[in-house]
């Protein structure tokens, strides 16, 4: 399995616009993040974790020309608002690409974009619109994509949940303020897990800053952590420098292989 970091920056990304401090202004592109999103390599395919609004432009620089599954692991606008983007993925005389949502979200999701999952409305002869097909998942309830068990478990995200999953050897978590009980448990045993994470210092209400991410890394124990969902209040060299062995800032690119 190979895991492809395709964005790792959070809805504000990096650079900030009109922001000239030291990491926006930085000459190191492992500072420039766009938000979030990442890409599963399995041997049925390629999983896509959230549609980002850059999403086009992280496959293209990538170089990444398949998605066969979407996995959606909340519905905040950085982590849905490209997901027209996958049009070109169900144009290419192919089926709808299976797409999952937290079971509770599919409603949500459904009203917001009624031009992909509404057969009521009509798109002009000639043009396209993503097709896409809808499943949905449960905590604690595994799913097989692609070959692969996936367990979803839930996170508190600020008023609403996230949702992480574990996929063989890698625990995947963003947009988390914490790990309760049922996400340890799935996650124990990893061999990688990525962590959301916004900054050096002050907490956050429903986000880890990086010193909470490194608290929950070390008590998950995973051979190789990766903290993704990052501000431009840190920069990649001092997070590196800062880090403990073992956690190291992911960046847009980044390519890790998992067992």
């Amino acid at each position: 399995m190979t895991l492809t970091f395709l964005g790792t920056g959070t809805s504000f990304g990096v650079p900030v616009i009109g922001c000239s401090c030291p990491n926006c202004t930085s000459a190191d592109p492992r500072d420039r993040r766009t938000r979030h999103g990442a890409l599963l390599g399995l041997e049925g395919g390629n999983l896509l974790i959230d549609t980002p609004p850059e999403l086009r432009l992280q496959l293209l620089a990538c170089g990444i020309d398949r998605v066969d599954v979407v996995w959606y692991t909340h519905l905040h606008a950085d982590h849905v608002h490209g997901i027209d983007d996958v049009r070109i993925f169900s144009t290419r005389g192919r089926d709808a690409v299976p797409t999952y949502v937290p079971e509770e979200m599919e409603d949500e999701l459904t009203g917001r974009f009624p031009y992909i999952f509404d057969d009521r409305v009509k798109v002009p002869r000639g043009t396209t619109r993503p097709r896409l097909a809808l499943r949905s998942y449960k905590e604690g309830v595994p799913r097989q994509v692609l070959g692969v068990e996936v367990i979803p478990f839930r996170v508190p995200h600020g008023p609403e949940d996230a949702f992480g999953f574990r996929a063989a050897g890698l625990g995947y978590v963003t947009d988390a303020k914490r790990l309760p009980g049922p996400a340890r448990e799935v996650l124990r045993g990893v061999e990688v897990l990525v962590l959301n994470a916004l900054w050096l210092g002050s907490p956050h209400p429903t986000h880890f800053n990086v010193e909470e991410a490194v608290e929950a890394a070390l008590e998950i124990g995973a051979e190789r952590t990766y903290l993704t969902h990052l501000t431009h209040k840190v920069g990649y060299r001092e997070l590196v420098e800062w880090l403990p062995e073992g956690i190291r800032p992911a960046y847009d690119g980044l390519v890790v292989e998992v067992g």
